[in-house]
């Protein structure tokens, strides 16, 4: 096994980073390596922006509700771009319909999940830590308000950087029986009673875990996580509508 298997076997997401800066030249290598990412039939729908002014961080993380969000040594937003892609078209003068419909946005958005991964992957491999935010989808007009995004794009996640100030313990995810099947899918007749070997290890890992003391099963929070119903994250739909985005 290559070094570089054992990094994504051993991922965990870093939420406490060192105030140590990160040379501009490991900056430039992460650009390069997220300039070089596959992309969906040459569209290169994924737009990178490094957010430096530390103002700007602090709202961020006000949006994520994550304080550590402001205190890692490099912030990236992955936006999902197809204003590029307009402009290009138009300047031909060629009709850009297509571009708000699911085909494109999914296309856009599988841009953007390899991008990151890209990015984290390289990071990992100089030891660096990372955490994917979701949460900036907490409010998404708020966050295309604070970096100025125009129609056709959508911040879909972002990506804090920075040396660990942690060591989490590996959080156990589902065995392969659960998430890797063979030519067609596997639906099982019962799953909490399917899952309850899993549900007792993560159980078990909240409960030995060093940094807090909550115990919860799998099941568990996928039932609960159905009443999770964020205001705005609600209205992401409507948001993407206003952005000429997943017309409806």
């Amino acid at each position: 096994m290559n070094s570089t298997i054992q990094k994504q076997l051993s991922h965990r997401s870093i939420r406490a980073f060192k105030d140590t800066p990160i040379s501009q030249e490991i900056i430039d290598t992460l650009v390069e390596v997220a300039r070089h990412t596959a992309t969906s039939s040459f569209s290169q729908s994924a737009t990178l922006i490094s957010v430096t002014d530390a103002n700007l961080k602090d709202e961020i993380a006000r949006v994520c509700k994550q304080p550590y969000v402001a205190q890692a040594s490099h912030l990236f937003i992955v936006v999902l771009d197809m204003y590029r892609n307009h402009a290009i078209a138009t300047e031909a003068h060629t009709d850009t319909e297509v571009l708000g419909s699911t085909d494109r946005f999914l296309g856009a958005a599988m841009d953007c999940g390899l991008m990151a991964q890209n990015i984290v992957t390289a990071a990992e491999s100089l030891d660096l830590g990372t955490v994917y935010l979701g949460s900036i989808q907490n409010d998404a007009q708020t966050m295309i308000d604070l970096l100025n995004l125009p129609e056709y794009t959508f911040p879909l996640l972002g990506i804090a950087i920075g040396e660990p100030d942690q060591q989490p313990q590996l959080k156990p995810k589902l065995p392969e029986s659960f998430m890797h099947f063979e030519n067609s899918y596997t639906k099982f007749e019962n799953y909490h009673d399917a899952l309850k070997d899993y549900d007792a290890v993560v159980t078990t890992y909240y409960d030995l875990r060093n940094s807090n003391t909550r115990v919860d099963s799998f099941t568990n929070q996928m039932t609960t996580r159905m009443n999770v119903k964020g205001p705005n994250r609600m209205k992401n739909l409507e948001v993407l509508n206003k952005q000429k985005l997943l017309k409806y």
